[in-house]
């Protein structure tokens, strides 16, 4: 196989992996910065990191744990760089701004906050699983834990959603 035939082999491949993952990686990159616009570009940027290593990757069935993680260290790196912009909310309250008003779904709203009020342990997992649906055999892989660990760690978040969502859980017996 000459150097032209490689080269096109590994663009289709490079094409097809990132056609079918790219729904779920802009979904995570949504979830992780709440801005569409945000993510469309951190998932460009990604796949862009992803084409400069892909010969790195050296199974496909990897491949979306491997460009989830370069997803969430490219946003980190945009959060580096960027300064957010800073609200003065007595002026917001004065001027009865409609930013300030209750979201249409309150419900989800309020779902989001208890979910950013996790600790970093437990969102993820959690949202690997539930938003991602990662079994917890690959989280515990993308993360470096055992699965046991991983189990422990879901049930903690769900115990503490409830909680902070007043939804009563299973009763334990202990």
């Amino acid at each position: 196989m000459n150097r032209d035939q490689r080269g096109t082999d590994r663009q289709r491949r490079f094409g097809a992996l990132c056609e079918a993952l790219r729904p779920d990686l802009l979904r995570f990159a949504f979830w992780l910065g709440r801005d569409r616009q945000l993510a469309e570009d951190v998932v460009q940027e990604a796949m862009l990191r992803a084409w400069k290593s892909f010969d790195a990757l050296a199974d496909d069935g990897k491949a979306k744990s491997w460009l989830l993680t370069i997803v969430r260290r490219e946003l980190a790196r945009t959060f580096e760089r960027k300064r957010l912009e800073v609200a003065d909310i007595d002026a917001l309250v004065a001027a009865e701004a409609d930013v300030l008003a209750a979201d249409d779904d309150a419900s989800l709203a309020e779902m989001r906050e208890a979910l950013f009020r996790l600790d970093a342990d437990h969102r993820e997992p959690l949202v690997l699983q539930v938003l991602m649906g990662y079994s917890t055999r690959e989280i515990a892989e993308q993360l470096g834990l055992q699965q046991g660990a991983v189990l422990t760690r879901l049930f903690r978040a769900r115990a503490r959603l409830r909680h902070e969502l007043g939804i009563a859980g299973e009763q334990s017996s202990s």
